[in-house]
């Protein structure tokens, strides 16, 4: 049905006019009123004077109304060109404004957040602010008020954002208190832009910092060992210690590595992931060995002898690994602080070998006992001529400097016979063993491993 409502300015126009009527009506009649009872009427002329005043009057009042008009006229123009500069404003500003309501649910967004967040305004409306941040990325103060929004405050701070596609967004986010009538409060309002790249840089650095900090302090290092067997009878000859890590984002222990690095924990990560490591040892088969993964700058590390000797598993037992994380700008100190523990039996071993030029320089320069030859080299090993003359080569070379050789990613009973045929003499992978933190099964191992020889292999 259509709408006969007039519009406001429409009403507000005929209400004027109607009022100027009136008021030149009521003039009028009681001039006219005042001249009849001062007998002025009766006059000659008189007729002709009230006439004169009645339109004088009917003038004065057409002319009023004109310009009450023409100001009310005015008036919608500049309210027009008002909103409409603040929609431009709205529309080209790199600062986002929004509103939630007193449930956290967005009641207003401005245009900003397409560029910022990827989301347009009316895909925000009406969702959770937690489709863009956590509470737990908040700063503490405008959590509170998130929180809380019927407790009166403001506070600003940096907000860690995710963007649409999953890119992280760092906002510097100024938030307040939208009371209305009688002090009441309905939820919250605030300003937002993209913080300046160094700020952000920071704000992230400080971040990681603090999670890491937490994962060391709250002991969430949790150890699980890989069996290392021999290829020929497959006993247990060793374990590989790796790292896993509790968390609610599932993120996996090398990206957990790489963020420690760039922010300058990557020893105290280390440091913490080797001591849950030798912990976790002790429950283990005495007679096999354990690889603990550590970076080149953990093993320059003052605690690293200490914590070795006091862990209560013998030296002999333990394979330092070397990983590739951190880059080896020199070998002489690594040499140097390597020498008094390998004397006293620790044994070093280069991951990975193979995968590419900085592990086949550790094995040239730190001569390892170990030598770990990583997967590319061997999945498909017992199909391809090129990857069986490379591994015997690999073997011989071994041989030459006294290590010895771990296939790695052993996942089928062709590539385990394969490497056994050219001499290799152990062997790890899913095929083996797959890692495990069940201690019932470090248990069973016992069963499972060679009589002793004097010497790990």
């Amino acid at each position: 049905m259509r709408d006969k409502r007039l519009p406001l300015a429409r009403q507000q126009h005929l209400l004027l006019r109607v009022m100027a009527f009136q008021t030149a009506f009521t003039l009028v009649a009681g001039a006219v009123v005042v001249l009849d009872a001062w007998g002025v009427l009766d006059r000659p002329g008189s007729k002709i004077l009230a006439g004169l005043l009645v339109i004088m009057s009917l003038a004065w009042a057409v002319l009023w109304a004109a310009r009450a008009r023409e100001h009310q006229l005015q008036e919608n123009a500049d309210a027009a060109n008002s909103a409409l500069l603040v929609a431009a404003v709205l529309a080209t500003s790199r600062e986002w404004l929004w509103a939630l309501d007193k449930h956290g649910k967005f009641s207003y967004s401005s245009p900003a957040s397409t560029e910022l967040f990827g989301y347009h305004p009316s895909e925000l409306i009406g969702q959770h602010f937690s489709v863009l941040a956590r509470v737990e990325d908040l700063p503490a103060a405008i959590g509170f008020l998130i929180e809380d929004p019927t407790a009166p405050g403001q506070a600003k701070g940096l907000v860690r954002c995710r963007h649409r596609d999953g890119r992280t967004v760092w906002i510097d986010s100024s938030t307040r208190n939208r009371p209305v009538g009688c002090g009441q409060v309905i939820g919250l309002e605030g300003t937002s832009r993209i913080a300046p790249t160094q700020t952000a840089t920071e704000a992230a650095n400080t971040r990681t910092r603090h999670r890491i900090r937490k994962v060391i302090d709250g002991c969430r290092l949790m150890t699980a060992f890989q069996p290392v067997r021999d290829a020929n009878t497959r006993h247990l000859v060793g374990v590989e210690a790796l790292t896993r890590i509790a968390s609610e984002d599932g993120v996996g222990p090398e990206q957990w590595f790489a963020e420690a690095a760039a922010v300058g924990l990557s020893q105290d990560l280390d440091i913490a992931a080797l001591e849950t490591a030798l912990e976790a040892a002790q429950r283990l088969p005495p007679c096999i060995y354990v690889a603990l993964n550590v970076s080149p700058l953990t093993c320059l590390d003052a605690r690293l002898p200490n914590i070795l000797e006091k862990s209560g598993l013998p030296l002999d037992r333990m394979v330092l690994e070397l990983t590739e994380r951190l880059a080896v700008e020199s070998y002489v100190p690594l040499l140097a602080a390597l020498e008094p523990l390998r004397r006293r039996g620790l044994r070093i071993a280069v991951d990975d070998a193979g995968s590419g030029f900085a592990s086949m320089r550790h094995v040239l320069r730190l001569r390892p006992d170990v030598i770990k030859l990583d997967r590319s080299l061997i999945a498909g090993i017992h199909d391809d001529d090129g990857q069986l003359a490379l591994g015997y080569a690999m073997t011989e070379f071994a041989r030459h400097i006294g290590a010895t050789i771990v296939a790695e990613g052993i996942e089928t009973e062709a590539e385990l016979a394969a490497v056994a045929a050219i001499g290799m003499t152990s062997a790890q992978g899913y095929l083996l063993g797959r890692p495990t933190i069940d201690e019932s099964v470090w248990e069973s191992w016992r069963l499972q491993t060679s009589p002793p020889t004097g010497r790990f292999n």
